[in-house]
């Protein structure tokens, strides 16, 4: 596992938490945030983005993925390590669309920071995405 500090990885759900607040969530009311550490050194935030037609919804992360690729740009930005909370403070690991786009831009070692079944949980990408398409 890559390793990143205590103070990165509280930082990064301290944003995530922030994040949420910011969330557009009249139709499911799970608002959703996340924050991610790219190799550059820099943080960016992502809320997630309900529509009527739920398909069109934003989730969080690759609202914060859309954020550092449009800052770092697509083929430099890379993925150290993400966070993701939400507001009502139950287990949410990213969904496995969200699990393909982190590894668009990340390697199997990316830290994945969220709520599990007993508490804040630590994981790699490919622990939670054995068979991704970019392994």
């Amino acid at each position: 596992m890559e390793s990143i500090t205590e103070a990165q990885q509280s930082q990064l759900w301290k944003t995530a938490q922030q994040a949420y607040q910011n969330s557009y969530a009249p139709y499911s009311q799970f608002p959703v945030g996340a924050a991610l550490l790219t190799q550059q050194g820099n943080i960016f935030a992502g809320c997630n983005v309900e529509n009527i037609s739920y398909g069109l919804t934003i989730c969080a992360e690759r609202n914060a993925i859309a954020s550092a690729v449009a800052a770092e740009g697509g083929q430099q930005m890379k993925i150290q390590a993400v966070a993701i909370a939400n507001k009502r403070q139950i287990p949410c690991s990213p969904c496995g669309a969200c699990r393909q786009v982190i590894a668009e831009f990340a390697d199997k070692n990316t830290i994945v920071i969220f709520l599990g079944q007993k508490g804040v949980e630590i994981s790699t990408l490919a622990e939670l995405l054995p068979q991704g398409f970019s392994f």
